[in-house]
């Protein structure tokens, strides 16, 4: 199989590093970035030492420095996007001429568009917005860069309603270290990634104040009834949160020690300004970015979403750490399925 993985971040990386290196015939993988000199220097270092130093990358995987990888594109039997949810709109336009499938990796709702509702779409409904015949799909699940780069054992959900998309990703990504499940639920998948960042935030803040493990485990439940309401709203199935994708993500991004978002609220709760935090930790952290999108959203379909609220309020300025969780747990008392 011929698989091409536009952006050389992190998970771009992670995952090109994953199928060229298959026990199985092996995958011809492409590896292509908009910064040309980024790709050169990882072809000098043999390793990408700006998002994944001292994990060597294999020696088939190809490294494509041209502005566009359109002869790669040309051959290619999956197409993977590892670019910010920024940029998957301009990504999915370009692809839109593709028969191949194409896969997002982005997580989140992408900022509102002029002209547009007044709220972000997940990367599904830009894929039906901008290229609408693309047999097009996401992988997603609990999973951070470094582990997948070093062959750790690690569980994604390929998610799209083409079963030839599912099965192509299967495929292409498969194998002892790494196991792909199929699912045929794209929005729930995607809600799970959106909103599992922000509620990441909400549970380092709550470690980061020594609240104890008793509000902790309360944030990660109540966090998944939010984002449980949220995909039912928008079309999806309840059992997707309860998978890989939903409760999976969930537990590992607000309890991991590698998780950035995590890391955001505990730096919060240490009384840093968000722009301290976020300088401090190198990377993007999603949920700072996406906090507000997901709040938009459950805003325009009239969904409750307090946690989410209260970190918005907090990144936002308007809550103090302390009050943002005295505003949660001075919350009229409500039936727990509601």
């Amino acid at each position: 199989m011929q698989i091409v993985v536009l952006g050389a971040g992190a998970w771009g990386t992670a995952l090109a590093i994953a199928a060229a290196r298959l026990p199985r015939e092996p995958h011809r993988v492409t590896l292509w970035a908009r910064d040309g000199e980024q790709l050169a220097a990882m072809r000098r270092d043999g390793e990408n030492r700006r998002y994944l130093p001292g994990i060597p990358l294999p020696s088939g995987l190809q490294l494509d420095e041209t502005s566009w990888p359109a002869e790669a594109l040309a051959k290619a039997d999956l197409v993977v996007v590892g670019t910010p949810m920024a940029a998957l709109r301009g990504m999915l336009e370009r692809l839109a001429p593709l028969g191949s499938p194409v896969a997002w990796l982005c997580k989140g709702f992408e900022l509102p568009q002029a002209g547009g509702p007044g709220y972000g779409l997940l990367g599904h409904e830009i894929q039906s917005e901008v290229a609408p015949a693309m047999l097009g799909g996401v992988l997603s699940g609990p999973s951070f860069a470094q582990e997948v780069a070093r062959g750790q054992p690690t569980a994604l959900v390929a998610a799209s309603v083409h079963a030839h998309v599912r099965d192509t990703l299967v495929e292409a990504f498969h194998g002892p270290a790494l196991r792909v499940y199929a699912n045929d639920d794209p929005v729930g998948v995607e809600v799970g990634g959106a909103v599992k960042n922000v509620l990441a935030i909400a549970t380092g803040l709550c470690d980061g104040l020594q609240l104890g493990l008793n509000a902790r485990a309360a944030l990660v439940t109540r966090g998944l009834a939010e984002m449980t309401r949220l995909g039912l709203a928008l079309g999806a199935r309840a059992e997707t949160f309860m998978g890989l994708s939903g409760l999976g993500d969930l537990v590992l991004t607000a309890t991991g020690d590698l998780s950035r978002n995590r890391k955001v609220g505990q730096l919060l709760a240490q009384g840093m300004s968000l722009s301290q935090a976020v300088d401090s930790l190198g990377h993007v952290a999603e949920g700072v970015y996406s906090a507000r999108t997901v709040v938009q959203r459950a805003r325009a379909l009239g969904v409750d979403m307090p946690i989410s609220e209260a970190v918005v309020a907090l990144l936002d300025g308007g809550l103090r750490p302390a009050e943002a969780v005295a505003a949660l747990m001075g919350r009229d008392p409500k039936d727990e399925t509601t």
